[in-house]
């Protein structure tokens, strides 16, 4: 399998599960009408529609496509990891119980784990 082409700070946080510094990300306050994509690989992993302010200075999702995040137990014990279930590159972390939508859910993700494809040919 060929993946994108990544540059140090991207293989920091998707390959060595960095994190990037909040309120810093392409994505966090952003509201266009698309896919986010994993930046390594490509896959389709969430829907603009479930994007929300959630304030944590992160772009947060409630919800991600159909088999396309896998959750795995962090090394440190507390949190629960979310990956690319295609290629395993690090997304964030996924926490519950917080109560910002009502699915429960917010998925924590670095921008630098994501590409955008716009659904509206006039959004870039």
């Amino acid at each position: 399998m060929s993946f994108n082409k990544l540059t140090d700070e991207e293989i920091r946080i998707i390959e060595n599960k960095g994190t990037e510094m909040p309120f810093t990300g392409e994505y966090n306050d952003f509201s266009k009408t698309g896919i986010f994509t994993c930046k390594k690989c490509d896959t389709a992993l969430y829907n603009s529609e479930n994007k929300f302010s959630s304030g944590c200075g992160w772009p947060s999702f409630d919800d991600n496509i159909k088999d396309a995040v896998t959750r795995v137990p962090d090394k440190d014990g507390r949190r629960i990891e979310i990956v690319c279930s295609n290629c395993g590159g690090h997304l964030g972390h996924v926490f519950e119980g917080e109560g910002f939508t009502s699915k429960d859910t917010r998925h924590c993700v670095n921008s630098l784990s994501l590409n955008f494809k716009c659904f509206e040919s006039s959004q870039k």
